[in-house]
Parts: structure tokens; sequence; C-alpha cells
């Protein structure tokens, strides 16, 4: 018999970059299923406009995932304003884009602060509220780009990596507690994070609202691998069942080996990178 699907009516729900792309779209996905939001992002104005766009008791505050402390007390504030948190989608994150030899020691310290170690941080946090209630749902958003490496993005691939192989381990650590884990990878996402970025035969493009229904799905019916397009997660067994040769030969055939490389100079990035390397003041806490 199937499992009936979980209510995500009442149920408290906090999303870090909730301001903007795949968090926005999940916001408004999930005050429309009932559920109480709670957004976190750096642009203190563009969160409390966004939160008061989406209605209802949803509430939006200044957020730098880099800054541990202050994102502990950010989530001590939602539970005295909304109640025990049900479920954390760690959604904050950045992608500028160069080869590494061109890369600045900055920006890969502000990718790992921003898309790694704050991840780490915030499950860890979830856990610790989570576990002694027996209830709760933690939500990691990664990307294919965990699974498989590009050209133009090594520290980013290496971030997401970071976040599948965390959120594989704390799955172990988990069992048995209640507390449910997702790990999401879509492929790209037509949000300003893509600009630049082309289309190949093997790099099809989602709209950030199929990235929010496949994380309510997954609330609702909970699953650990969380693919979008779901026919990726075939893809990805396919592929790591191949002769590694084979699986790089399909990359360059279909031009996915450099799709990163190829937009890291493209001037449609200019004003993302501009934002990307201004979103981490609090890094240094990180």
């Amino acid at each position: 018999m199937a499992k009936q699907a979980r209510s995500l009516t009442g149920q408290v729900v906090v999303i870090t970059g909730g301001a903007r792309g795949i968090g926005a779209s999940t916001a408004a996905a999930l005050v429309a299923a009932g559920a109480h939001v709670a957004i976190g992002d750096l642009d203190e104005d563009l969160t409390r406009r966004a939160a008061k766009d989406l209605g209802g008791d949803t509430l939006g505050l200044r957020l730098d995932v880099t800054d541990h402390a202050g994102f502990t007390a950010f989530l001590d504030e939602v539970e005295r304003e909304l109640g025990p948190i049900d479920v954390l989608i760690n959604n904050a994150g950045i992608m500028p884009l160069a080869l590494l030899d061109e890369e600045s020691d900055e920006t890969t310290a502000r990718q790992i602060a921003i898309n790694l170690a704050a991840v780490i941080h915030g499950t860890r946090e979830a856990i610790r509220r989570m576990k002694p209630r027996r209830h709760g749902h933690i939500v990691n958003i990664a990307s294919v780009a965990g699974k498989v490496g590009a050209a133009g993005g090594a520290t980013y691939c290496a971030t997401k990596h970071g976040v599948v192989g965390l959120s594989e381990a704390v799955r172990f650590e988990l069992r048995g507690t209640g507390v449910d884990i997702s790990c999401v990878m879509p492929t790209i996402v037509r949000t300003e994070l893509a600009a630049g970025l082309k289309q190949t035969r093997l790099s099809s493009q989602v709209a950030p609202e199929a990235v929010a229904t496949a994380i309510l799905d997954a609330l609702r019916k909970p699953r650990f691998e969380v693919f979008v397009p779901r026919h990726l997660g075939g893809v990805n067994k396919l592929v790591r069942v191949m002769p590694r040769g084979v699986g790089e030969w399909l990359l360059r055939r279909g031009g996915s080996d450099q799709l990163l490389a190829s937009a890291a100079h493209s001037a449609d990035r200019a004003e993302y990178e501009r934002r990307a390397s201004a979103s981490a003041p609090g890094a240094e806490h990180g």
C-alpha cells in the first residue's frame, strides 16, 4: 500500500536564499500549500518585500549564511515568531565561473563558505532542533554538478560534491531518529545564476518552479535523491556503470564538459558575477 502523502499545512519551513530564484519559487509553492514560511537572504529590503508579496504570516529576515552565529540567531528568531522548525531548506548558493588557475583565493573561499560550510552549519543546527522532537526534514540543494565535474566551475563542483557527500553521510546518522533528509540535484535552472549558459544536447534547462515542485513532492513523500528533471537519476545510474572514458566521451559529445567554461567571460553574466562577488560580507566568520 502506498504511503499517504504528508500534509504541508501548518508546517514551519525555513528557506535560505529565499528571496530569489529557486528559493523564492519554493517559498511561493509552500505558502500556497498552507505552510508557515520564513525566508532569509542577504538583501534585507528585497527579503522583506518578497515576504510581504508572499502574504500570510511569511517572515522575511536578513541572513548571511557565512556568519554562523548569525545563522543560528536567525533560526532562533524564526522559532520565536513561527514555532519549532519542521523543515529547513539549505538553498543559498553562488556560482561564479572561471578556470581554476584564473580564480582568486577570495572567490574560492566565498564559494566554500556559502555553498558548503553554511550547508554543514545549517544541517547541524536543524538536526539539533529536530532530533529531540523526533520530527523534521532537511532539504539540501546541490546540483547535478555534485555528481560530475565541468571545466570552468571546479570550485563550484567541489562544493556541490561536498553537499552530496554531507547529505549521504547524514542520512545514515539520522536513520531511526524520525528526521528525514533530501538532496536535490537540478540541472541548469533558469535563474540569474545561469546567466550566459547555453543549452546543449545533454544539459536541458528547467524553470525554478519545476525545482520547487520536486521539493514539495519530496516533503510530501520523503525520498533522498531528488533529480530535476527526474530522468537524470536514471542517466546518473547509467553513467556510473559505464567505463569512465565512455562517460567523458558522452559529455564532450554533448558539449556539457565546456558548458560552464564557455560562459565564464560572457557579458550576460557580468551583473550576476558582480553581485556574487559581494554576496558574503561575513565570509571571514565561516
